[in-house]
């Protein structure tokens, strides 16, 4: 066991120390979230700069050496300090860009302008992920110059957007960014009050499917009855991806085994606002359809607005799908299978084009060791003694695939500030400020863990 040189702070004096930042660490938070930092095309771009500068900024005033990087994509930010003689370092990964507000309609309050309601703090980026970057900088305040680890902080800039640019970064600066551990703060806890490790995520295919029957409008009254217009073959060809019980009935889609975590359906229907009366669909258990089978989504279709439409026949018709793959699949087999899918059953002789928009694989964690149980332990203290629950995740995270792959001997814990009602990427997004202070918390705690273990594994 290596001899540690810097004294880890007890407990209680964390818990003291983390109660004593949280006021400023939520007004910090607060600030991140007024920068509207979307890396889609279309939008200013500069605001997502100011958010890295912001960002850095943060970081250095935690003691690090902070710098923007970049290689080709939007700014990241890395930052660094070294450990103690003897101790290990600790990678702790969250994004500082966030997802399109989409209809501002739908929002309660301003997206951009964070406000708190009924011990929940709103807005667009509160949850994913600028709260995962100020629940590291926390734990770092918390501690102060008595930080018994190394640390290297990577906050990337363009996660909703895909990580185009996250390899090549890795790739860049693999040297700086090895850890004996990483955290990284992007996922959920299975519910306010109960904390959750992630062990597997799903890997995901977005891809655009176009359909066209003619060379241009024609008149429906005219023309309408033989001639099939793009927007039914359509229709008709995404209702071909699922069976008549809403199973995906693309074939060559892996399943990965069957989940042992029990999600109960009230409980599911509340949280996914499901309309009364809508049944679900698929077979099999909740956490098995979410987790371990693939699933297909319609995210949206390019055709004309009704309030617009001729009485015309519309000639092509674009929908953009998005599918969610279980462990165990690859992604570019995965997409070969649903363009040939979609080929094949093109209504009417229909003319049929796929394209790839993006994609990222699967994976699953190993949980066991003497770091993880590190982490439990902080979960449980800093949840009052409620277990972790382990837990796959139905989104996609892919660059942890890519950790995994960089880091093979590192200790890979998925943890996030989200819970079930966050509604990440929705309106309204929100941040439970309890389970806000929890996760803190816990950072801090498995921190002082991971260097009490001492187990440096690179």
């Amino acid at each position: 066991m290596p001899v540690m040189t810097t004294p880890i702070m007890t407990e209680s004096e964390l818990r003291a120390a983390v109660e004593r930042e949280l006021p400023g660490v939520r007004a910090d938070l607060e600030r991140l979230v007024r920068i509207p930092g979307i890396a889609f095309d279309g939008f200013d771009h500069a605001q997502v700069e100011r958010s890295a500068e912001a960002v850095a900024e943060l970081l250095r005033g935690c003691g690090l050496a902070a710098r923007i990087v970049r290689s080709g994509g939007q700014p990241a930010v890395i930052g660094t300090r070294p450990a103690p003689p003897g101790a290990p370092t600790v990678l702790l990964y969250a994004h500082h860009d966030v997802q399109p507000v989409g209809d501002r309609s739908l929002w309660e309050s301003d997206p951009f302008e964070p406000v708190e309601r009924d011990g929940r703090l709103y807005g667009r980026g509160a949850a994913d992920d600028k709260a995962g970057i100020m629940a590291h900088v926390a734990a770092l305040r918390a501690f102060g110059d008595a930080l018994p680890v190394g640390v290297v902080l990577f906050i990337e800039g363009e996660e909703e957007y895909g990580s185009d640019s996250l390899e090549r970064l890795l790739a860049e600066h693999r040297d700086e960014l090895a850890a004996d551990v990483i955290v990284i703060a992007d996922s959920t806890n299975w519910d306010i009050g109960v904390p959750a490790l992630t062990t597997s995520l799903r890997g995901i295919v977005n891809c655009f499917v176009e359909v066209r029957t003619l060379e241009h409008p024609v008149h429906s009254g005219m023309f309408g009855g033989p001639v099939p217009d793009a927007l039914t073959a359509l229709s008709r060809l995404l209702a071909s991806l699922h069976d008549e019980v809403g199973d995906v009935a693309v074939a060559g889609l892996a399943r990965a085994a069957d989940a042992t975590v029990d999600y109960p359906e009230d409980r599911f229907r509340a949280e996914a606002g499901l309309v009364d009366g809508v049944s679900l669909i698929g077979t099999g258990g909740i956490t098995d359809r979410i987790w371990a089978r693939p699933s297909v989504a319609v995210l949206g279709i390019d055709a004309p607005a009704t309030a617009e439409a001729p009485n015309a026949l519309v000639p092509a018709a674009k929908a953009k799908l998005s599918v969610r793959l279980a462990a165990g699949d690859d992604p570019k087999r995965a997409y070969q299978a649903i363009r040939a899918h979609l080929e094949r059953h093109a209504p009417w002789g229909a003319r049929v084009e796929v394209t790839l928009e993006h994609d990222g694989a699967p994976c699953v964690i190993d949980c066991s060791g003497p770091l993880f149980d590190a982490a439990r332990a902080a979960f449980r203290t800093a949840w009052d003694g409620v277990e972790p629950v382990e837990t796959g995740i139905g989104g996609s995270i892919p660059f942890i695939a890519t950790f995994q792959e960089m880091f093979p001997l590192a200790a890979i814990m998925v943890t996030g500030v989200e819970d079930p009602h966050s509604r990440a990427h929705g309106p309204n997004e929100s941040l439970h400020l309890g389970e806000f202070a929890r996760v803190c918390l816990a950072e801090a705690l498995l921190l002082a863990r991971v260097a009490e273990a001492g187990t440096k594994r690179n």
